[in-house]
């Protein structure tokens, strides 16, 4: 990707700051991830937001912005499908009390009981297609709306190289439909993760104990097992993504 490439509201911003995208990469890619965050932070202010699941290794990136003193500054974004499990609702209020967060919750417009009336359990029909639907309606389009809103730049996210195959192939700094998307802890391995967690004296989600690497919707996560392990398990095996971290849109599941 080039910068000739990016949309105007993206190549405005880099004027502004000056610089060009393989400039900002270059800059980024020795930092800490912590202070990749200070960066963002000095470059969009009001601008940037941070998003969370409350998954497994959320707590991460939340302590961090805690630690430098910007959860405050920046608005903190977690898109609530309406299906996620009794235990991540827990935990991100156990997460939220602890690190003294100001999370701005986000849902989609449709309701479950509405989908599901109009579209049915589209989980259930084992279709990349269906998912595809479900996934714009209740994470995609409620997600790009608030940022949107808020006239978010850039967000920043703890996406992980060694997740997907998608995610391997990105830069700590990348375009995302026409916004800027940090990755602080891009490069970081799962046992990075527990051992800052450990460090930092970090609660673990509930569900890990109970053998899940990766959580979700409770109706698209399952455990770790001998075949399958972290997003493999999600979603029936059928796709690793869901969407938020495509370049693209999904147009598909616009209908009301």
């Amino acid at each position: 990707m080039d910068d000739k490439s990016m949309p105007h509201k993206i190549v405005k911003e880099l004027s502004l700051l000056n610089i060009s995208l393989r400039e900002a990469r270059e800059h980024l890619g020795p930092l800490s991830p912590q202070n990749r965050l200070e960066w963002a932070f000095q470059q969009f202010g009001k601008n940037l937001a941070i998003t969370t699941s409350f998954g497994i290794q959320s707590s991460v990136l939340l302590h961090m912005i805690h630690q430098i003193n910007i959860a405050n500054s920046i608005k903190i974004i977690w898109v609530d499908t309406g299906y996620l499990p009794k235990e991540t609702y827990q935990y991100a209020e156990k997460l939220t009390s602890q690190l003294q967060l100001d999370v701005t919750v986000v849902q989609s417009s449709m309701s479950p009981a509405r989908m599901e009336a109009l579209h049915g359990k589209l989980w259930e029909n084992n279709s990349v297609k269906d998912l595809e639907t479900y996934h714009f309606i209740r994470k995609v389009q409620p997600l790009e709306e608030i940022l949107e809103n808020l006239q978010i730049h850039c967000w920043a996210s703890g996406v992980r190289s060694n997740q997907t195959a998608n995610r391997s192939s990105m830069s700590v700094l990348d375009q995302i439909r026409e916004r800027f998307s940090l990755r602080p802890i891009l490069e970081w391995s799962q046992k990075d993760i527990f051992y800052y967690m450990k460090k930092n004296h970090l609660p673990e989600h509930p569900l890990f104990s109970k053998g899940f690497s990766t959580i979700g919707d409770w109706h698209s996560s399952a455990p770790d097992s001998n075949d399958v392990t972290g997003r493999e398990t999600r979603f029936g095996g059928l796709k690793q993504e869901c969407g938020i971290h495509l370049s693209e849109n999904n147009e598909k599941g616009k209908q009301t």
